[in-house]
């Protein structure tokens, strides 16, 4: 609710938009593991494998990224797998020296690529 006394607050702007079937975070509270993991989807991960995943990001062809929404690659690959791959790079891909939570939650993320297709 707007404060009474006309008092802007940064809750007041912008508020976050939910995407379909996501769920709202409580109040107050701050996913910031999601948040570090959309970091770095945006800042690395997607010059390869592109905004939705798909392996199509300016470099993915060069280093032929694999589509992550394919349900084929989802189904024969686990979590913990996906998880290592990020830390451990693979082929062309650089490790990632990320927090655990912030490899979970683009872990999450990828499995969420499936339904985008």
């Amino acid at each position: 609710a707007p404060d009474p006394t006309g008092e802007w607050s940064p809750q007041d702007h912008d508020p976050p938009t939910q995407q379909q079937g996501a769920q709202a975070q409580p109040t107050g509270k701050v996913d910031v593991a999601a948040q570090l993991a959309e970091t770095a989807w945006a800042q690395t991960c997607s010059q390869c494998h592109g905004p939705m995943g798909r392996g199509d990001g300016p470099n993915g062809a060069l280093v032929k990224a694999p589509d992550l929404t394919d349900a084929d690659w989802q189904a024969k690959v686990s979590d913990q797998e996906i998880a290592q791959r990020i830390r451990a790079g693979k082929g062309l891909m650089s490790p990632n020296d990320l927090p655990d939570s912030t490899i979970a939650a683009l872990v999450t993320r990828i499995r969420a690529l499936r339904a985008r297709r």
